[in-house]
């Protein structure tokens, strides 16, 4: 579902790796309904023409998908996803902007429903890596101040970033820290206190997704970073996570799929 710039690079990665592409959609009005999904993605013409998501429940009847792929925004998930578990629809995540309240409605959709979901706001690989690496690094550094940044192009609708929070959510959790503890950017007279996490979201131009993490003492600094070159980088995991979730029930993430749990 979703044939943005981000959908179409994904769609043109499930063609790549040879994974059958049986559906996809766009919102109603969208120029894109009625096209064939390979053209728009930029590879051969598959025969699969796009459809409307008004009739999501209807082609998927008539498709019966393994998994769907979403790449929308949080609100037209939400919407579509009690028709996508009742059909025992295992799915794969990537959209961003979800609240914690969603969070938890996926997560018990899962379980209730008997489907599989890998959801994570950031499927590339090396920003998995990236999160590990924040998080290792979080156990080793307590008492450093913290700071999250995150940029991006112009148009990117959510602040901050998906792969921002979760960054922030990772080293909260490896030093004991809640969510309470989240500073979102500054302005006036701010005394920062011990263990408050800053976040901070920069928008502008054409920037794809630069994230930075920094840890400082009174003494030193250590920053990790990671620059996605190219929104193909988003999604480079997605076919693993599609061959991962098929005939699995519950709820992952891609730490799971890229095995990066220990």
């Amino acid at each position: 579902m979703g044939v943005g710039r981000t959908g179409s690079l994904v769609a043109k990665s499930l063609i790549d790796h040879k994974l059958k592409v049986v559906a996809a959609f766009a919102a109603p009005k969208d120029s894109a309904v009625g096209k064939d999904i390979g053209v728009l993605a930029g590879a051969a013409e598959t025969g699969v023409k796009v459809s409307s998501s008004s009739d999501l429940a209807k082609v998927l009847d008539k498709t019966r998908p393994d998994v769907l792929v979403d790449f929308t925004n949080a609100e037209a998930f939400m919407a579509n996803m009690d028709a996508i578990a009742e059909r025992r629809v295992n799915m794969v995540v990537g959209t961003t902007g979800f609240t914690e309240s969603q969070n938890e409605k996926i997560k018990r959709t899962a379980k209730e429903k008997g489907v599989g979901v890998v959801l994570s706001p950031n499927m590339s690989v090396g920003v998995n890596v990236f999160w590990r690496l924040c998080g290792e690094a979080a156990k080793s550094l307590i008492g450093y101040d913290v700071e999250v940044i995150d940029k991006h192009h112009r148009f990117k609708k959510d602040a901050p970033s998906g792969t921002a929070l979760k960054a922030a959510k990772v080293i909260a959790e490896a030093q004991g820290l809640k969510q309470e503890d989240f500073v979102y950017g500054r302005r006036g007279k701010t005394l920062r206190n011990d263990k408050e996490i800053g976040i901070h979201a920069i928008r502008a131009g054409n920037i794809v997704g630069e994230h930075t993490v920094i840890f400082a003492s009174q003494t030193e600094r250590v920053e990790l970073t990671h620059i996605a070159h190219s929104r193909e980088a988003f999604a480079e995991g997605v076919p693993k996570a599609v061959e991962f979730i098929k005939g699995r029930k519950g709820l992952y993430g891609m730490d799971d799929v890229l095995n990066l749990k220990h």
